[in-house]
C-alpha cells in the first residue's frame, strides 16, 4: 500500500518520501536578500523531507514583500543560494526554490521607493504590511501596461537561469497567495480588458507564459506549480473557482510539468475538496496538496489515492526531524511564533531533534 513514506518520481525528482516542507518565509537573509550560512543550516537540518521548497524567492531586485526574504536575481543572492543547495545536498536531501514577485502585496518602503505593480490598480484591502517604517496600508500599485508583461516573464526566467546555476533540482513557480500571478489569474483582482484580462484563458496567460519560459532553462520535469484559488490572503477571491482549476490543471498537464500543488484554505472544506477531485481528473501527473492536514488526514488522503504528496508547513518550523517523528508517532516541538521573523538562530535553527 502507498503511504507517506513510499517513495514518488514526480518528474525528473526521485522522491525518498511524501513528507514534503511547504515555503515558510523566515525573513533570515537581511535587507540584502543573500542567503547565508544560518539558512544553508536551517535548509539542511530538514533534509529528511521528501521534497523542500524554499521560502518565496524574489526574482526581481524590487519585488521585496518581506523585509529580510532570500533573493535569486544576481550573482551574490545566486552564489548564497548555492552554498543552501549544497548543504541540503550532502545530507541527501531535494530542494526546488519557490519562484515569486509580490506584485502588488509589495510597499515602496520595502523597494527603494519604487511603486508596486499589479495587473490592477486598486490596492490591497483589510490589512497592513510590515515595513521599515512600521505598519502601513497597502498602497495603490501601478497597473502593468501590456507592453511590460514580457519583462516579468524574462525576470522569471533569468531566475530560473540563476536557479540552474545555484544547484536546485528545479523550481516551483508561486501562482497563488495573491502575489503578482494570482492577481493575473484570479477576477477578483484582474480588472483588465486586454488579452491578459476577461476569460480564463486570457488570465492564465502570465502564469502559462512564466511556466514556458522556466521549462525552457531547466526543463517542464523539473518546474512546478502552486495555485490556491479559495485561499482569501492579500483580499483575493474568485468568481468560478472550479473552472480555474480545470482549465488551469489541463494547461499545465499538456506542459507536463513535475506536479501540481494545490494549496487550500482548509482541505475539510467540500468545496476546497471538490477543486482537489478537479485537478486530479485534469492533471495527470502527480498532485501534491497542503492546507490544515495532520499526519492521519495525510496519510488517509496519500492511502486513498486521491493525492500523492502533503506538503506540511507548520509541523516543519519547530521539528527539523518530522519525518523520523511522525514515523516514530513522537511528539512535535511546539513553535515559537514570537520568532518566527526574528535574526539570529533562535527560533531558527535550534530545535531539538529527537536524537538529540
Amino acid at each position: 500500500m502507498v503511504d507517506l513514506y513510499s517513495p514518488l518520481t514526480a518528474g525528473a525528482l526521485e522522491l525518498p518520501n511524501r513528507i514534503v516542507m511547504a515555503a515558510l518565509t523566515r525573513a533570515r537573509a537581511g535587507r540584502t536578500h543573500i542567503p547565508n550560512a544560518l539558512m544553508a543550516e536551517y535548509y539542511a537540518q530538514r533534509a529528511s523531507a521528501g521534497l523542500i521548497f524554499t521560502e518565496a524567492t524574489m526574482v526581481a531586485a524590487d519585488g521585496c514583500a518581506f523585509t529580510g526574504e532570500g533573493g535569486l536575481y544576481d550573482d551574490a543572492t545566486t552564489a548564497g543560494w548555492r552554498a543552501v543547495t549544497d548543504a541540503v545536498h550532502a545530507r541527501g536531501g531535494r530542494i526546488q526554490v519557490q519562484l515569486w514577485h509580490p506584485g502588488r502585496a509589495a510597499h515602496s518602503l520595502l523597494n527603494d521607493g519604487v511603486q508596486p505593480i499589479s495587473s490592477t490598480d486598486r490596492a490591497i484591502r483589510g490589512d497592513q504590511i510590515s515595513t521599515p517604517e512600521g505598519m502601513r496600508d497597502y498602497e495603490v500599485p501601478r497597473r502593468l501596461a501590456r507592453e511590460e508583461i514580457p519583462g516579468i516573464v524574462e525576470a522569471f526566467r533569468r531566475a530560473a537561469e540563476r536557479a540552474r546555476d545555484a544547484g536546485f533540482d528545479g523550481a516551483q513557480i508561486h501562482a497563488a497567495h495573491g502575489y503578482i500571478i494570482d492577481q493575473f489569474l484570479r477576477d477578483g483582482a484582474n480588472d483588465r480588458s486586454d488579452d491578459y484580462g476577461g476569460s480564463i484563458a486570457n488570465r492564465a496567460r502570465l502564469l502559462l507564459e512564466i511556466v514556458d519560459a522556466t521549462a525552457g532553462v531547466l526543463g517542464a520535469d523539473r518546474i512546478s506549480v502552486r495555485i490556491s484559488p479559495l485561499v482569501p490572503y492579500n483580499d483575493m477571491v474568485d468568481s468560478n473557482p472550479e473552472a480555474l482549476v480545470e482549465y488551469v490543471a489541463r494547461e499545465l498537464d499538456g506542459r507536463k510539468i513535475a506536479f501540481l500543488e494545490l494549496r487550500h484554505n482548509d482541505f475539510r472544506d467540500p468545496a476546497e475538496q471538490r477543486l482537489a477531485q478537479i485537478a486530479r481528473r485534469e492533471f495527470h501527473g502527480p498532485l501534491f496538496v497542503n492546507g490544515g492536514y495532520d499526519l492521519a488526514g495525510a496519510q488517509a488522503a496519500v492511502a486513498s489515492g486521491a493525492v500523492d504528496a502533503v506538503v506540511f508547513g507548520k509541523a516543519w518550523l519547530a521539528n527539523p526531524d518530522l519525518v523520523a517523528r511522525f514515523r516514530a508517532g513522537a511528539a512535535l516541538n511546539p513553535v515559537d511564533f514570537a520568532k518566527l521573523y526574528t535574526p539570529g538562530s533562535a527560533g531558527y535553527t535550534d530545535y531539538p531533534s529527537l536524537a538529540a
